[in-house]
């Protein structure tokens, strides 16, 4: 039987039915409709956050960020999904590549802070919290007072994550989630970008919808609005929120007993929470990753090289130094399943097949 990678949470069809059955009653189907209200409050109460405005993807969700925030130059990591880099290429902002942490997988602070001091027109780092582990956000906040940057962080794996007891989604000038499928908590497709400041939220709810503002067209505007019954899934799967987020960390806390000491786990922020986005493990050579891989895909087990490659190799126009680390960490991480429909067995027969590839390559 094969062991998946991932699996969505399905949502529970009866409860879903009724908030369906709501949107029909209405004839509301898009355009901030009465669930759109319901699930914004809800996910706000939830996350402890304000300025959270629902978009149709995680990746429209960056875009809008850079427009708001006037982004136009900006310094981000080569170790993420392809949508941080590509979202910006695509909205024709510069960009450059600076290193990873080697600890943490993050992108580097100390890194990005040579870059700006020979880099004057750079006005935006776009950082990702990899994994859902938080970027070093207090030394991010330096950087941008000092060098008058402003920050929007891909917090596409962080639902629910907190440093201490702030949502890791109110420090920068934004943070987006993605609401695909595949994530934590999701709305089939969509995503939400949080904004520091309301003036922001109010310019962007304006922009995704054609930037129409009392009638007016008031700007260059995009459609990038959730509708109703997407909506509808967010509000179901959020009413079992506890449940997933709970489920998904102790499986993640179960891996990390089996196999700590045998693979590298990146070094989670002290003070932070963990949501069970993800379960990558790093081994010491490409050889080793090879075996682990040859062992998993044997057994039927499915697993992802998140996030390879490094994406400097796959957009050679943006600029960059020394990525060394990002190269490296790139060419030896994958993901092992996790989900909420996986069980403690299910993660001990992965665990034991990553020893016994770990075994055979050392044999």
């Amino acid at each position: 039987m094969t062991i998946a990678l991932n699996s969505p949470v399905a949502p529970n069809i009866a409860q879903l039915t009724k908030y369906l059955e709501q949107v029909n009653e209405s004839g509301h189907y898009t355009n901030f409709g009465p669930l759109h209200h319901e699930l914004t409050r809800r996910l706000e109460e939830y996350l402890g956050v304000k300025n959270l405005l629902l978009i149709s993807n995680g990746t429209l969700a960056l875009q809008v960020a850079y427009k708001v925030l006037g982004i136009t130059s900006a310094i981000t990591t080569p170790f993420s999904f392809v949508a941080t880099t590509s979202s910006l290429l695509w909205q024709g902002v510069e960009c450059q590549f600076c290193d990873i942490d080697r600890s943490t997988y993050n992108l580097s602070p100390a890194k990005v802070k040579e870059r700006l001091f020979n880099n004057s027109n750079v006005n935006g780092i776009v950082a990702t919290h990899v994994y859902g582990n938080p970027c070093d956000v207090e030394e991010f906040a330096n950087l941008a007072s000092k060098h008058d940057v402003k920050v929007v962080y891909d917090a596409a794996h962080a639902f629910g994550i907190k440093v201490g007891e702030q949502s890791i989604l109110n420090f920068g000038d934004a943070s987006i989630l993605s609401f695909h499928a595949t994530k934590v908590f999701h709305t089939v497709e969509g995503g939400a970008i949080v904004f520091k400041r309301t003036e922001d939220y109010e310019k962007a709810k304006q922009l995704i919808n054609f930037a129409i503002c009392n009638g007016e067209i008031t700007d260059v505007g995009i459609n990038a609005k959730l509708n109703e019954y997407q909506c509808a899934v967010g509000l179901t799967i959020l009413d079992d929120m506890d449940n997933i987020v709970t489920h998904r960390a102790e499986l993640f806390s179960l891996y990390q007993d089996n196999l700590t000491g045998l693979v590298g786990f990146p070094q989670w922020h002290s003070l932070a929470n963990t949501n069970g986005a993800y379960l990558p493990i790093c081994l010491n050579s490409e050889d080793e990753l090879a075996s682990v891989a040859a062992e998993l895909s044997k057994n039927g087990i499915q697993y992802r090289p998140y996030f390879k490659p490094s994406l400097d190799s796959v957009f050679p126009q943006v600029k960059h130094g020394n990525l060394e680390v990002s190269r490296d960490i790139s060419s030896r991480v994958l993901c092992l399943p996790l989900h909420f429909k996986l069980t403690r067995v299910d993660v001990l027969k992965v665990t034991s097949t990553v020893k016994k590839g770990l075994l055979c390559h050392a044999q």
